[in-house]
């Protein structure tokens, strides 16, 4: 006999086109949710007091499960205790923003599933911070801020129904929806580049090597503007190429370009965490000739702006 389902969402994953870090600090980004994501599933359990989760990767099978007893969220069963001491401070920042809703004695079932494999870096905590501030009406911002950190873009672009303009204020998300669908977005591709990177790491190099420049927030949200206006795809990749010689300037770090692909055609975007996950390329030539080039390299998940693109 089937359980009965409490809740269920989907949240989707997300890219970020421009203003990777300094968007931490107040900077205008370009943002945008993905066709991939994660769906979260609540059921009635079968054990009183207790929350029985499972996470499945796409495919069906199961890479962590945990049992929380309820109210107090004690983890008594985990499959790994790094990924259950995660998952119990987001539960427990759901449960301190809402306390009523695992006051009453209740039972649950949990399942979250990704549509994309984990290591592509589309969004596995960002979507169940989503999804989790849903099922427990709770603001997903504060959850994250509570937890994990970071900007927040990736929670707008959960529900987002396409691009958006994504900024700080103190540590209220400013959100503008926006139109960027480029007439040439057949030259534009996605390829993973399969060197995952931790986004913490990340912003603390950030912190390390970047001013808290009022001067460099401007131009990087002028950068974004230069984005949207691109007409043509040579415009786009003036747009890319400057926006990545001052991160690259800024953070002493080397573009991607400069280490894989110096030989490359066209312009490769560093998406969010530099030197790992997606990279965004531009190409005036054909795609089979373009993917040629990527897959000699190793490289063979190359998704085409349409196939990435929601």
């Amino acid at each position: 006999m089937s359980s009965t389902i409490l809740f269920e969402t989907r949240a989707q994953g997300k890219l970020l086109l421009t203003g990777e870090y300094f968007v931490l600090d107040g900077a205008t980004a370009l943002a945008m949710p993905v066709r991939f994501g994660q769906t979260l599933r609540v059921e009635a359990g079968a054990l009183a007091h207790h929350i029985d989760w499972r996470s499945l990767d796409p495919d069906g099978s199961k890479w962590f499960e945990a049992r929380f007893e309820l109210p107090g969220l004690q983890i008594r069963i985990e499959s790994d205790l790094k990924t259950a001491l995660t998952l119990f401070n987001i539960l427990a920042a759901c449960q301190k923003l809402n306390p009523e809703h695992f006051a009453a004695p209740q039972s649950y079932r949990v399942v979250t599933q990704n549509d994309f494999p984990r290591e592509w870096g589309l969004g596995t905590s960002s979507t169940l911070i989503a999804a989790l501030a849903r099922w427990a009406s709770v603001n997903p911002y504060k959850i994250l801020f509570e937890t994990l950190g970071g900007s927040g873009y990736d929670l707008a672009c959960a529900y987002a129904e396409g691009p958006i303009l994504y900024r700080l204020e103190g540590q209220t998300p400013i959100i503008a929806p926006v139109q960027f669908a480029p007439a040439y977005s057949n030259q534009l591709y996605f390829v993973f580049l399969g060197k995952k990177q931790n986004s913490r790491d990340g912003i603390a190099r950030f912190r390390e090597r970047a001013p808290k420049s009022p001067e460099l927030l401007d131009k990087i949200s002028r950068m974004t503007q230069q984005f949207l206006d691109a007409r043509t795809l040579e415009a786009l990749d003036a747009a890319i190429l400057e926006h990545e010689l001052l991160i690259s300037e800024t953070l002493l770090m080397p573009r991607v370009k400069g280490l894989y692909f110096s030989d490359f055609w066209g312009e490769v975007k560093s998406l969010g965490a530099w030197g790992g996950d997606f990279v965004l390329v531009t190409s005036a030539r054909s795609e089979a000739e373009t993917r040629e080039y990527f897959t000699e390299k190793g490289l063979t998940t190359i998704l085409s702006w349409k196939e990435m693109v929601l």
